[in-house]
């Protein structure tokens, strides 16, 4: 049964640390697991989430950002995702159209039904089953990314960390109102260890594949 699961949040919340231990668990229990990512996941999405990120184009104008994340996600879900639906592969994916939503139009203020258009165009119709937000004050995250940036050499990926704080509340805050409107949405405490919010994670998708089933 293909079943596509995305994770959302603010920057440093954990996600991409959280996805690939869910990977490796829903491995261990038998389940054929596809990991990937937004902007990014193929090479063409992956040249344009270097323009997207690089700190040195600060001046990207909002529409073209917006633009930029649908052609790179009308591409990753053309050549990545949906053949691995298609073929019963379990898809595990950091930030998808929702993220789109949450970043250009509560973050940018850009109209918020056109990148729903925008979004649905770009993704072919494809919608998560289960999206998993780890949400945690947004001043703790931003510590937490600025820190993996300059631990791990990412300040070329920079960009959205060196946005305002207001910027990021805003994003938080539409997050949590998608939250509220669609029922897929789990939201996760991401404050805390790695391995207690391992088991919060844990805990929804199991109970989320126990009802699939």
């Amino acid at each position: 049964m293909p079943i596509f699961i995305t994770f959302e949040g603010i920057e440093g919340c954990g996600k991409t640390t959280q996805l690939a231990r869910l990977a490796e668990k829903l491995r261990a229990r038998g389940r054929q697991v596809l990991t990937t990512r937004e902007p990014g996941g193929c090479p063409i999405a992956d040249a344009i989430r270097k323009i997207l990120l690089d700190p040195g184009n600060s001046d990207l104008a909002p529409r073209a950002e917006l633009l930029l994340y649908a052609a790179a996600r009308a591409q990753h879900v053309e050549e990545v995702v949906k053949p691995a639906l298609e073929q019963g592969v379990l898809v595990l994916c950091d930030r998808f159209t929702d993220a789109t939503l949450a970043y250009q139009g509560f973050g940018r203020g850009l109209d918020r039904n056109l990148i729903a258009e925008l979004n649905d165009l770009a993704a072919g119709g494809l919608t998560p089953d289960l999206t998993l937000l780890l949400d945690m004050p947004v001043e703790h995250g931003l510590n937490r990314a600025l820190g993996r940036n300059a631990r791990s050499n990412l300040e070329q990926e920079g960009r959205f960390e060196a946005e305002s704080l207001a910027f990021h509340q805003r994003v938080r805050e539409g997050y949590l109102a998608i939250c509220q409107n669609l029922p897929r949405y789990a939201r996760i405490d991401a404050l805390g260890s790695i391995e207690v919010v391992e088991e919060r994670i844990d805990a929804a998708v199991t109970d989320f594949l126990k009802r699939r089933a």
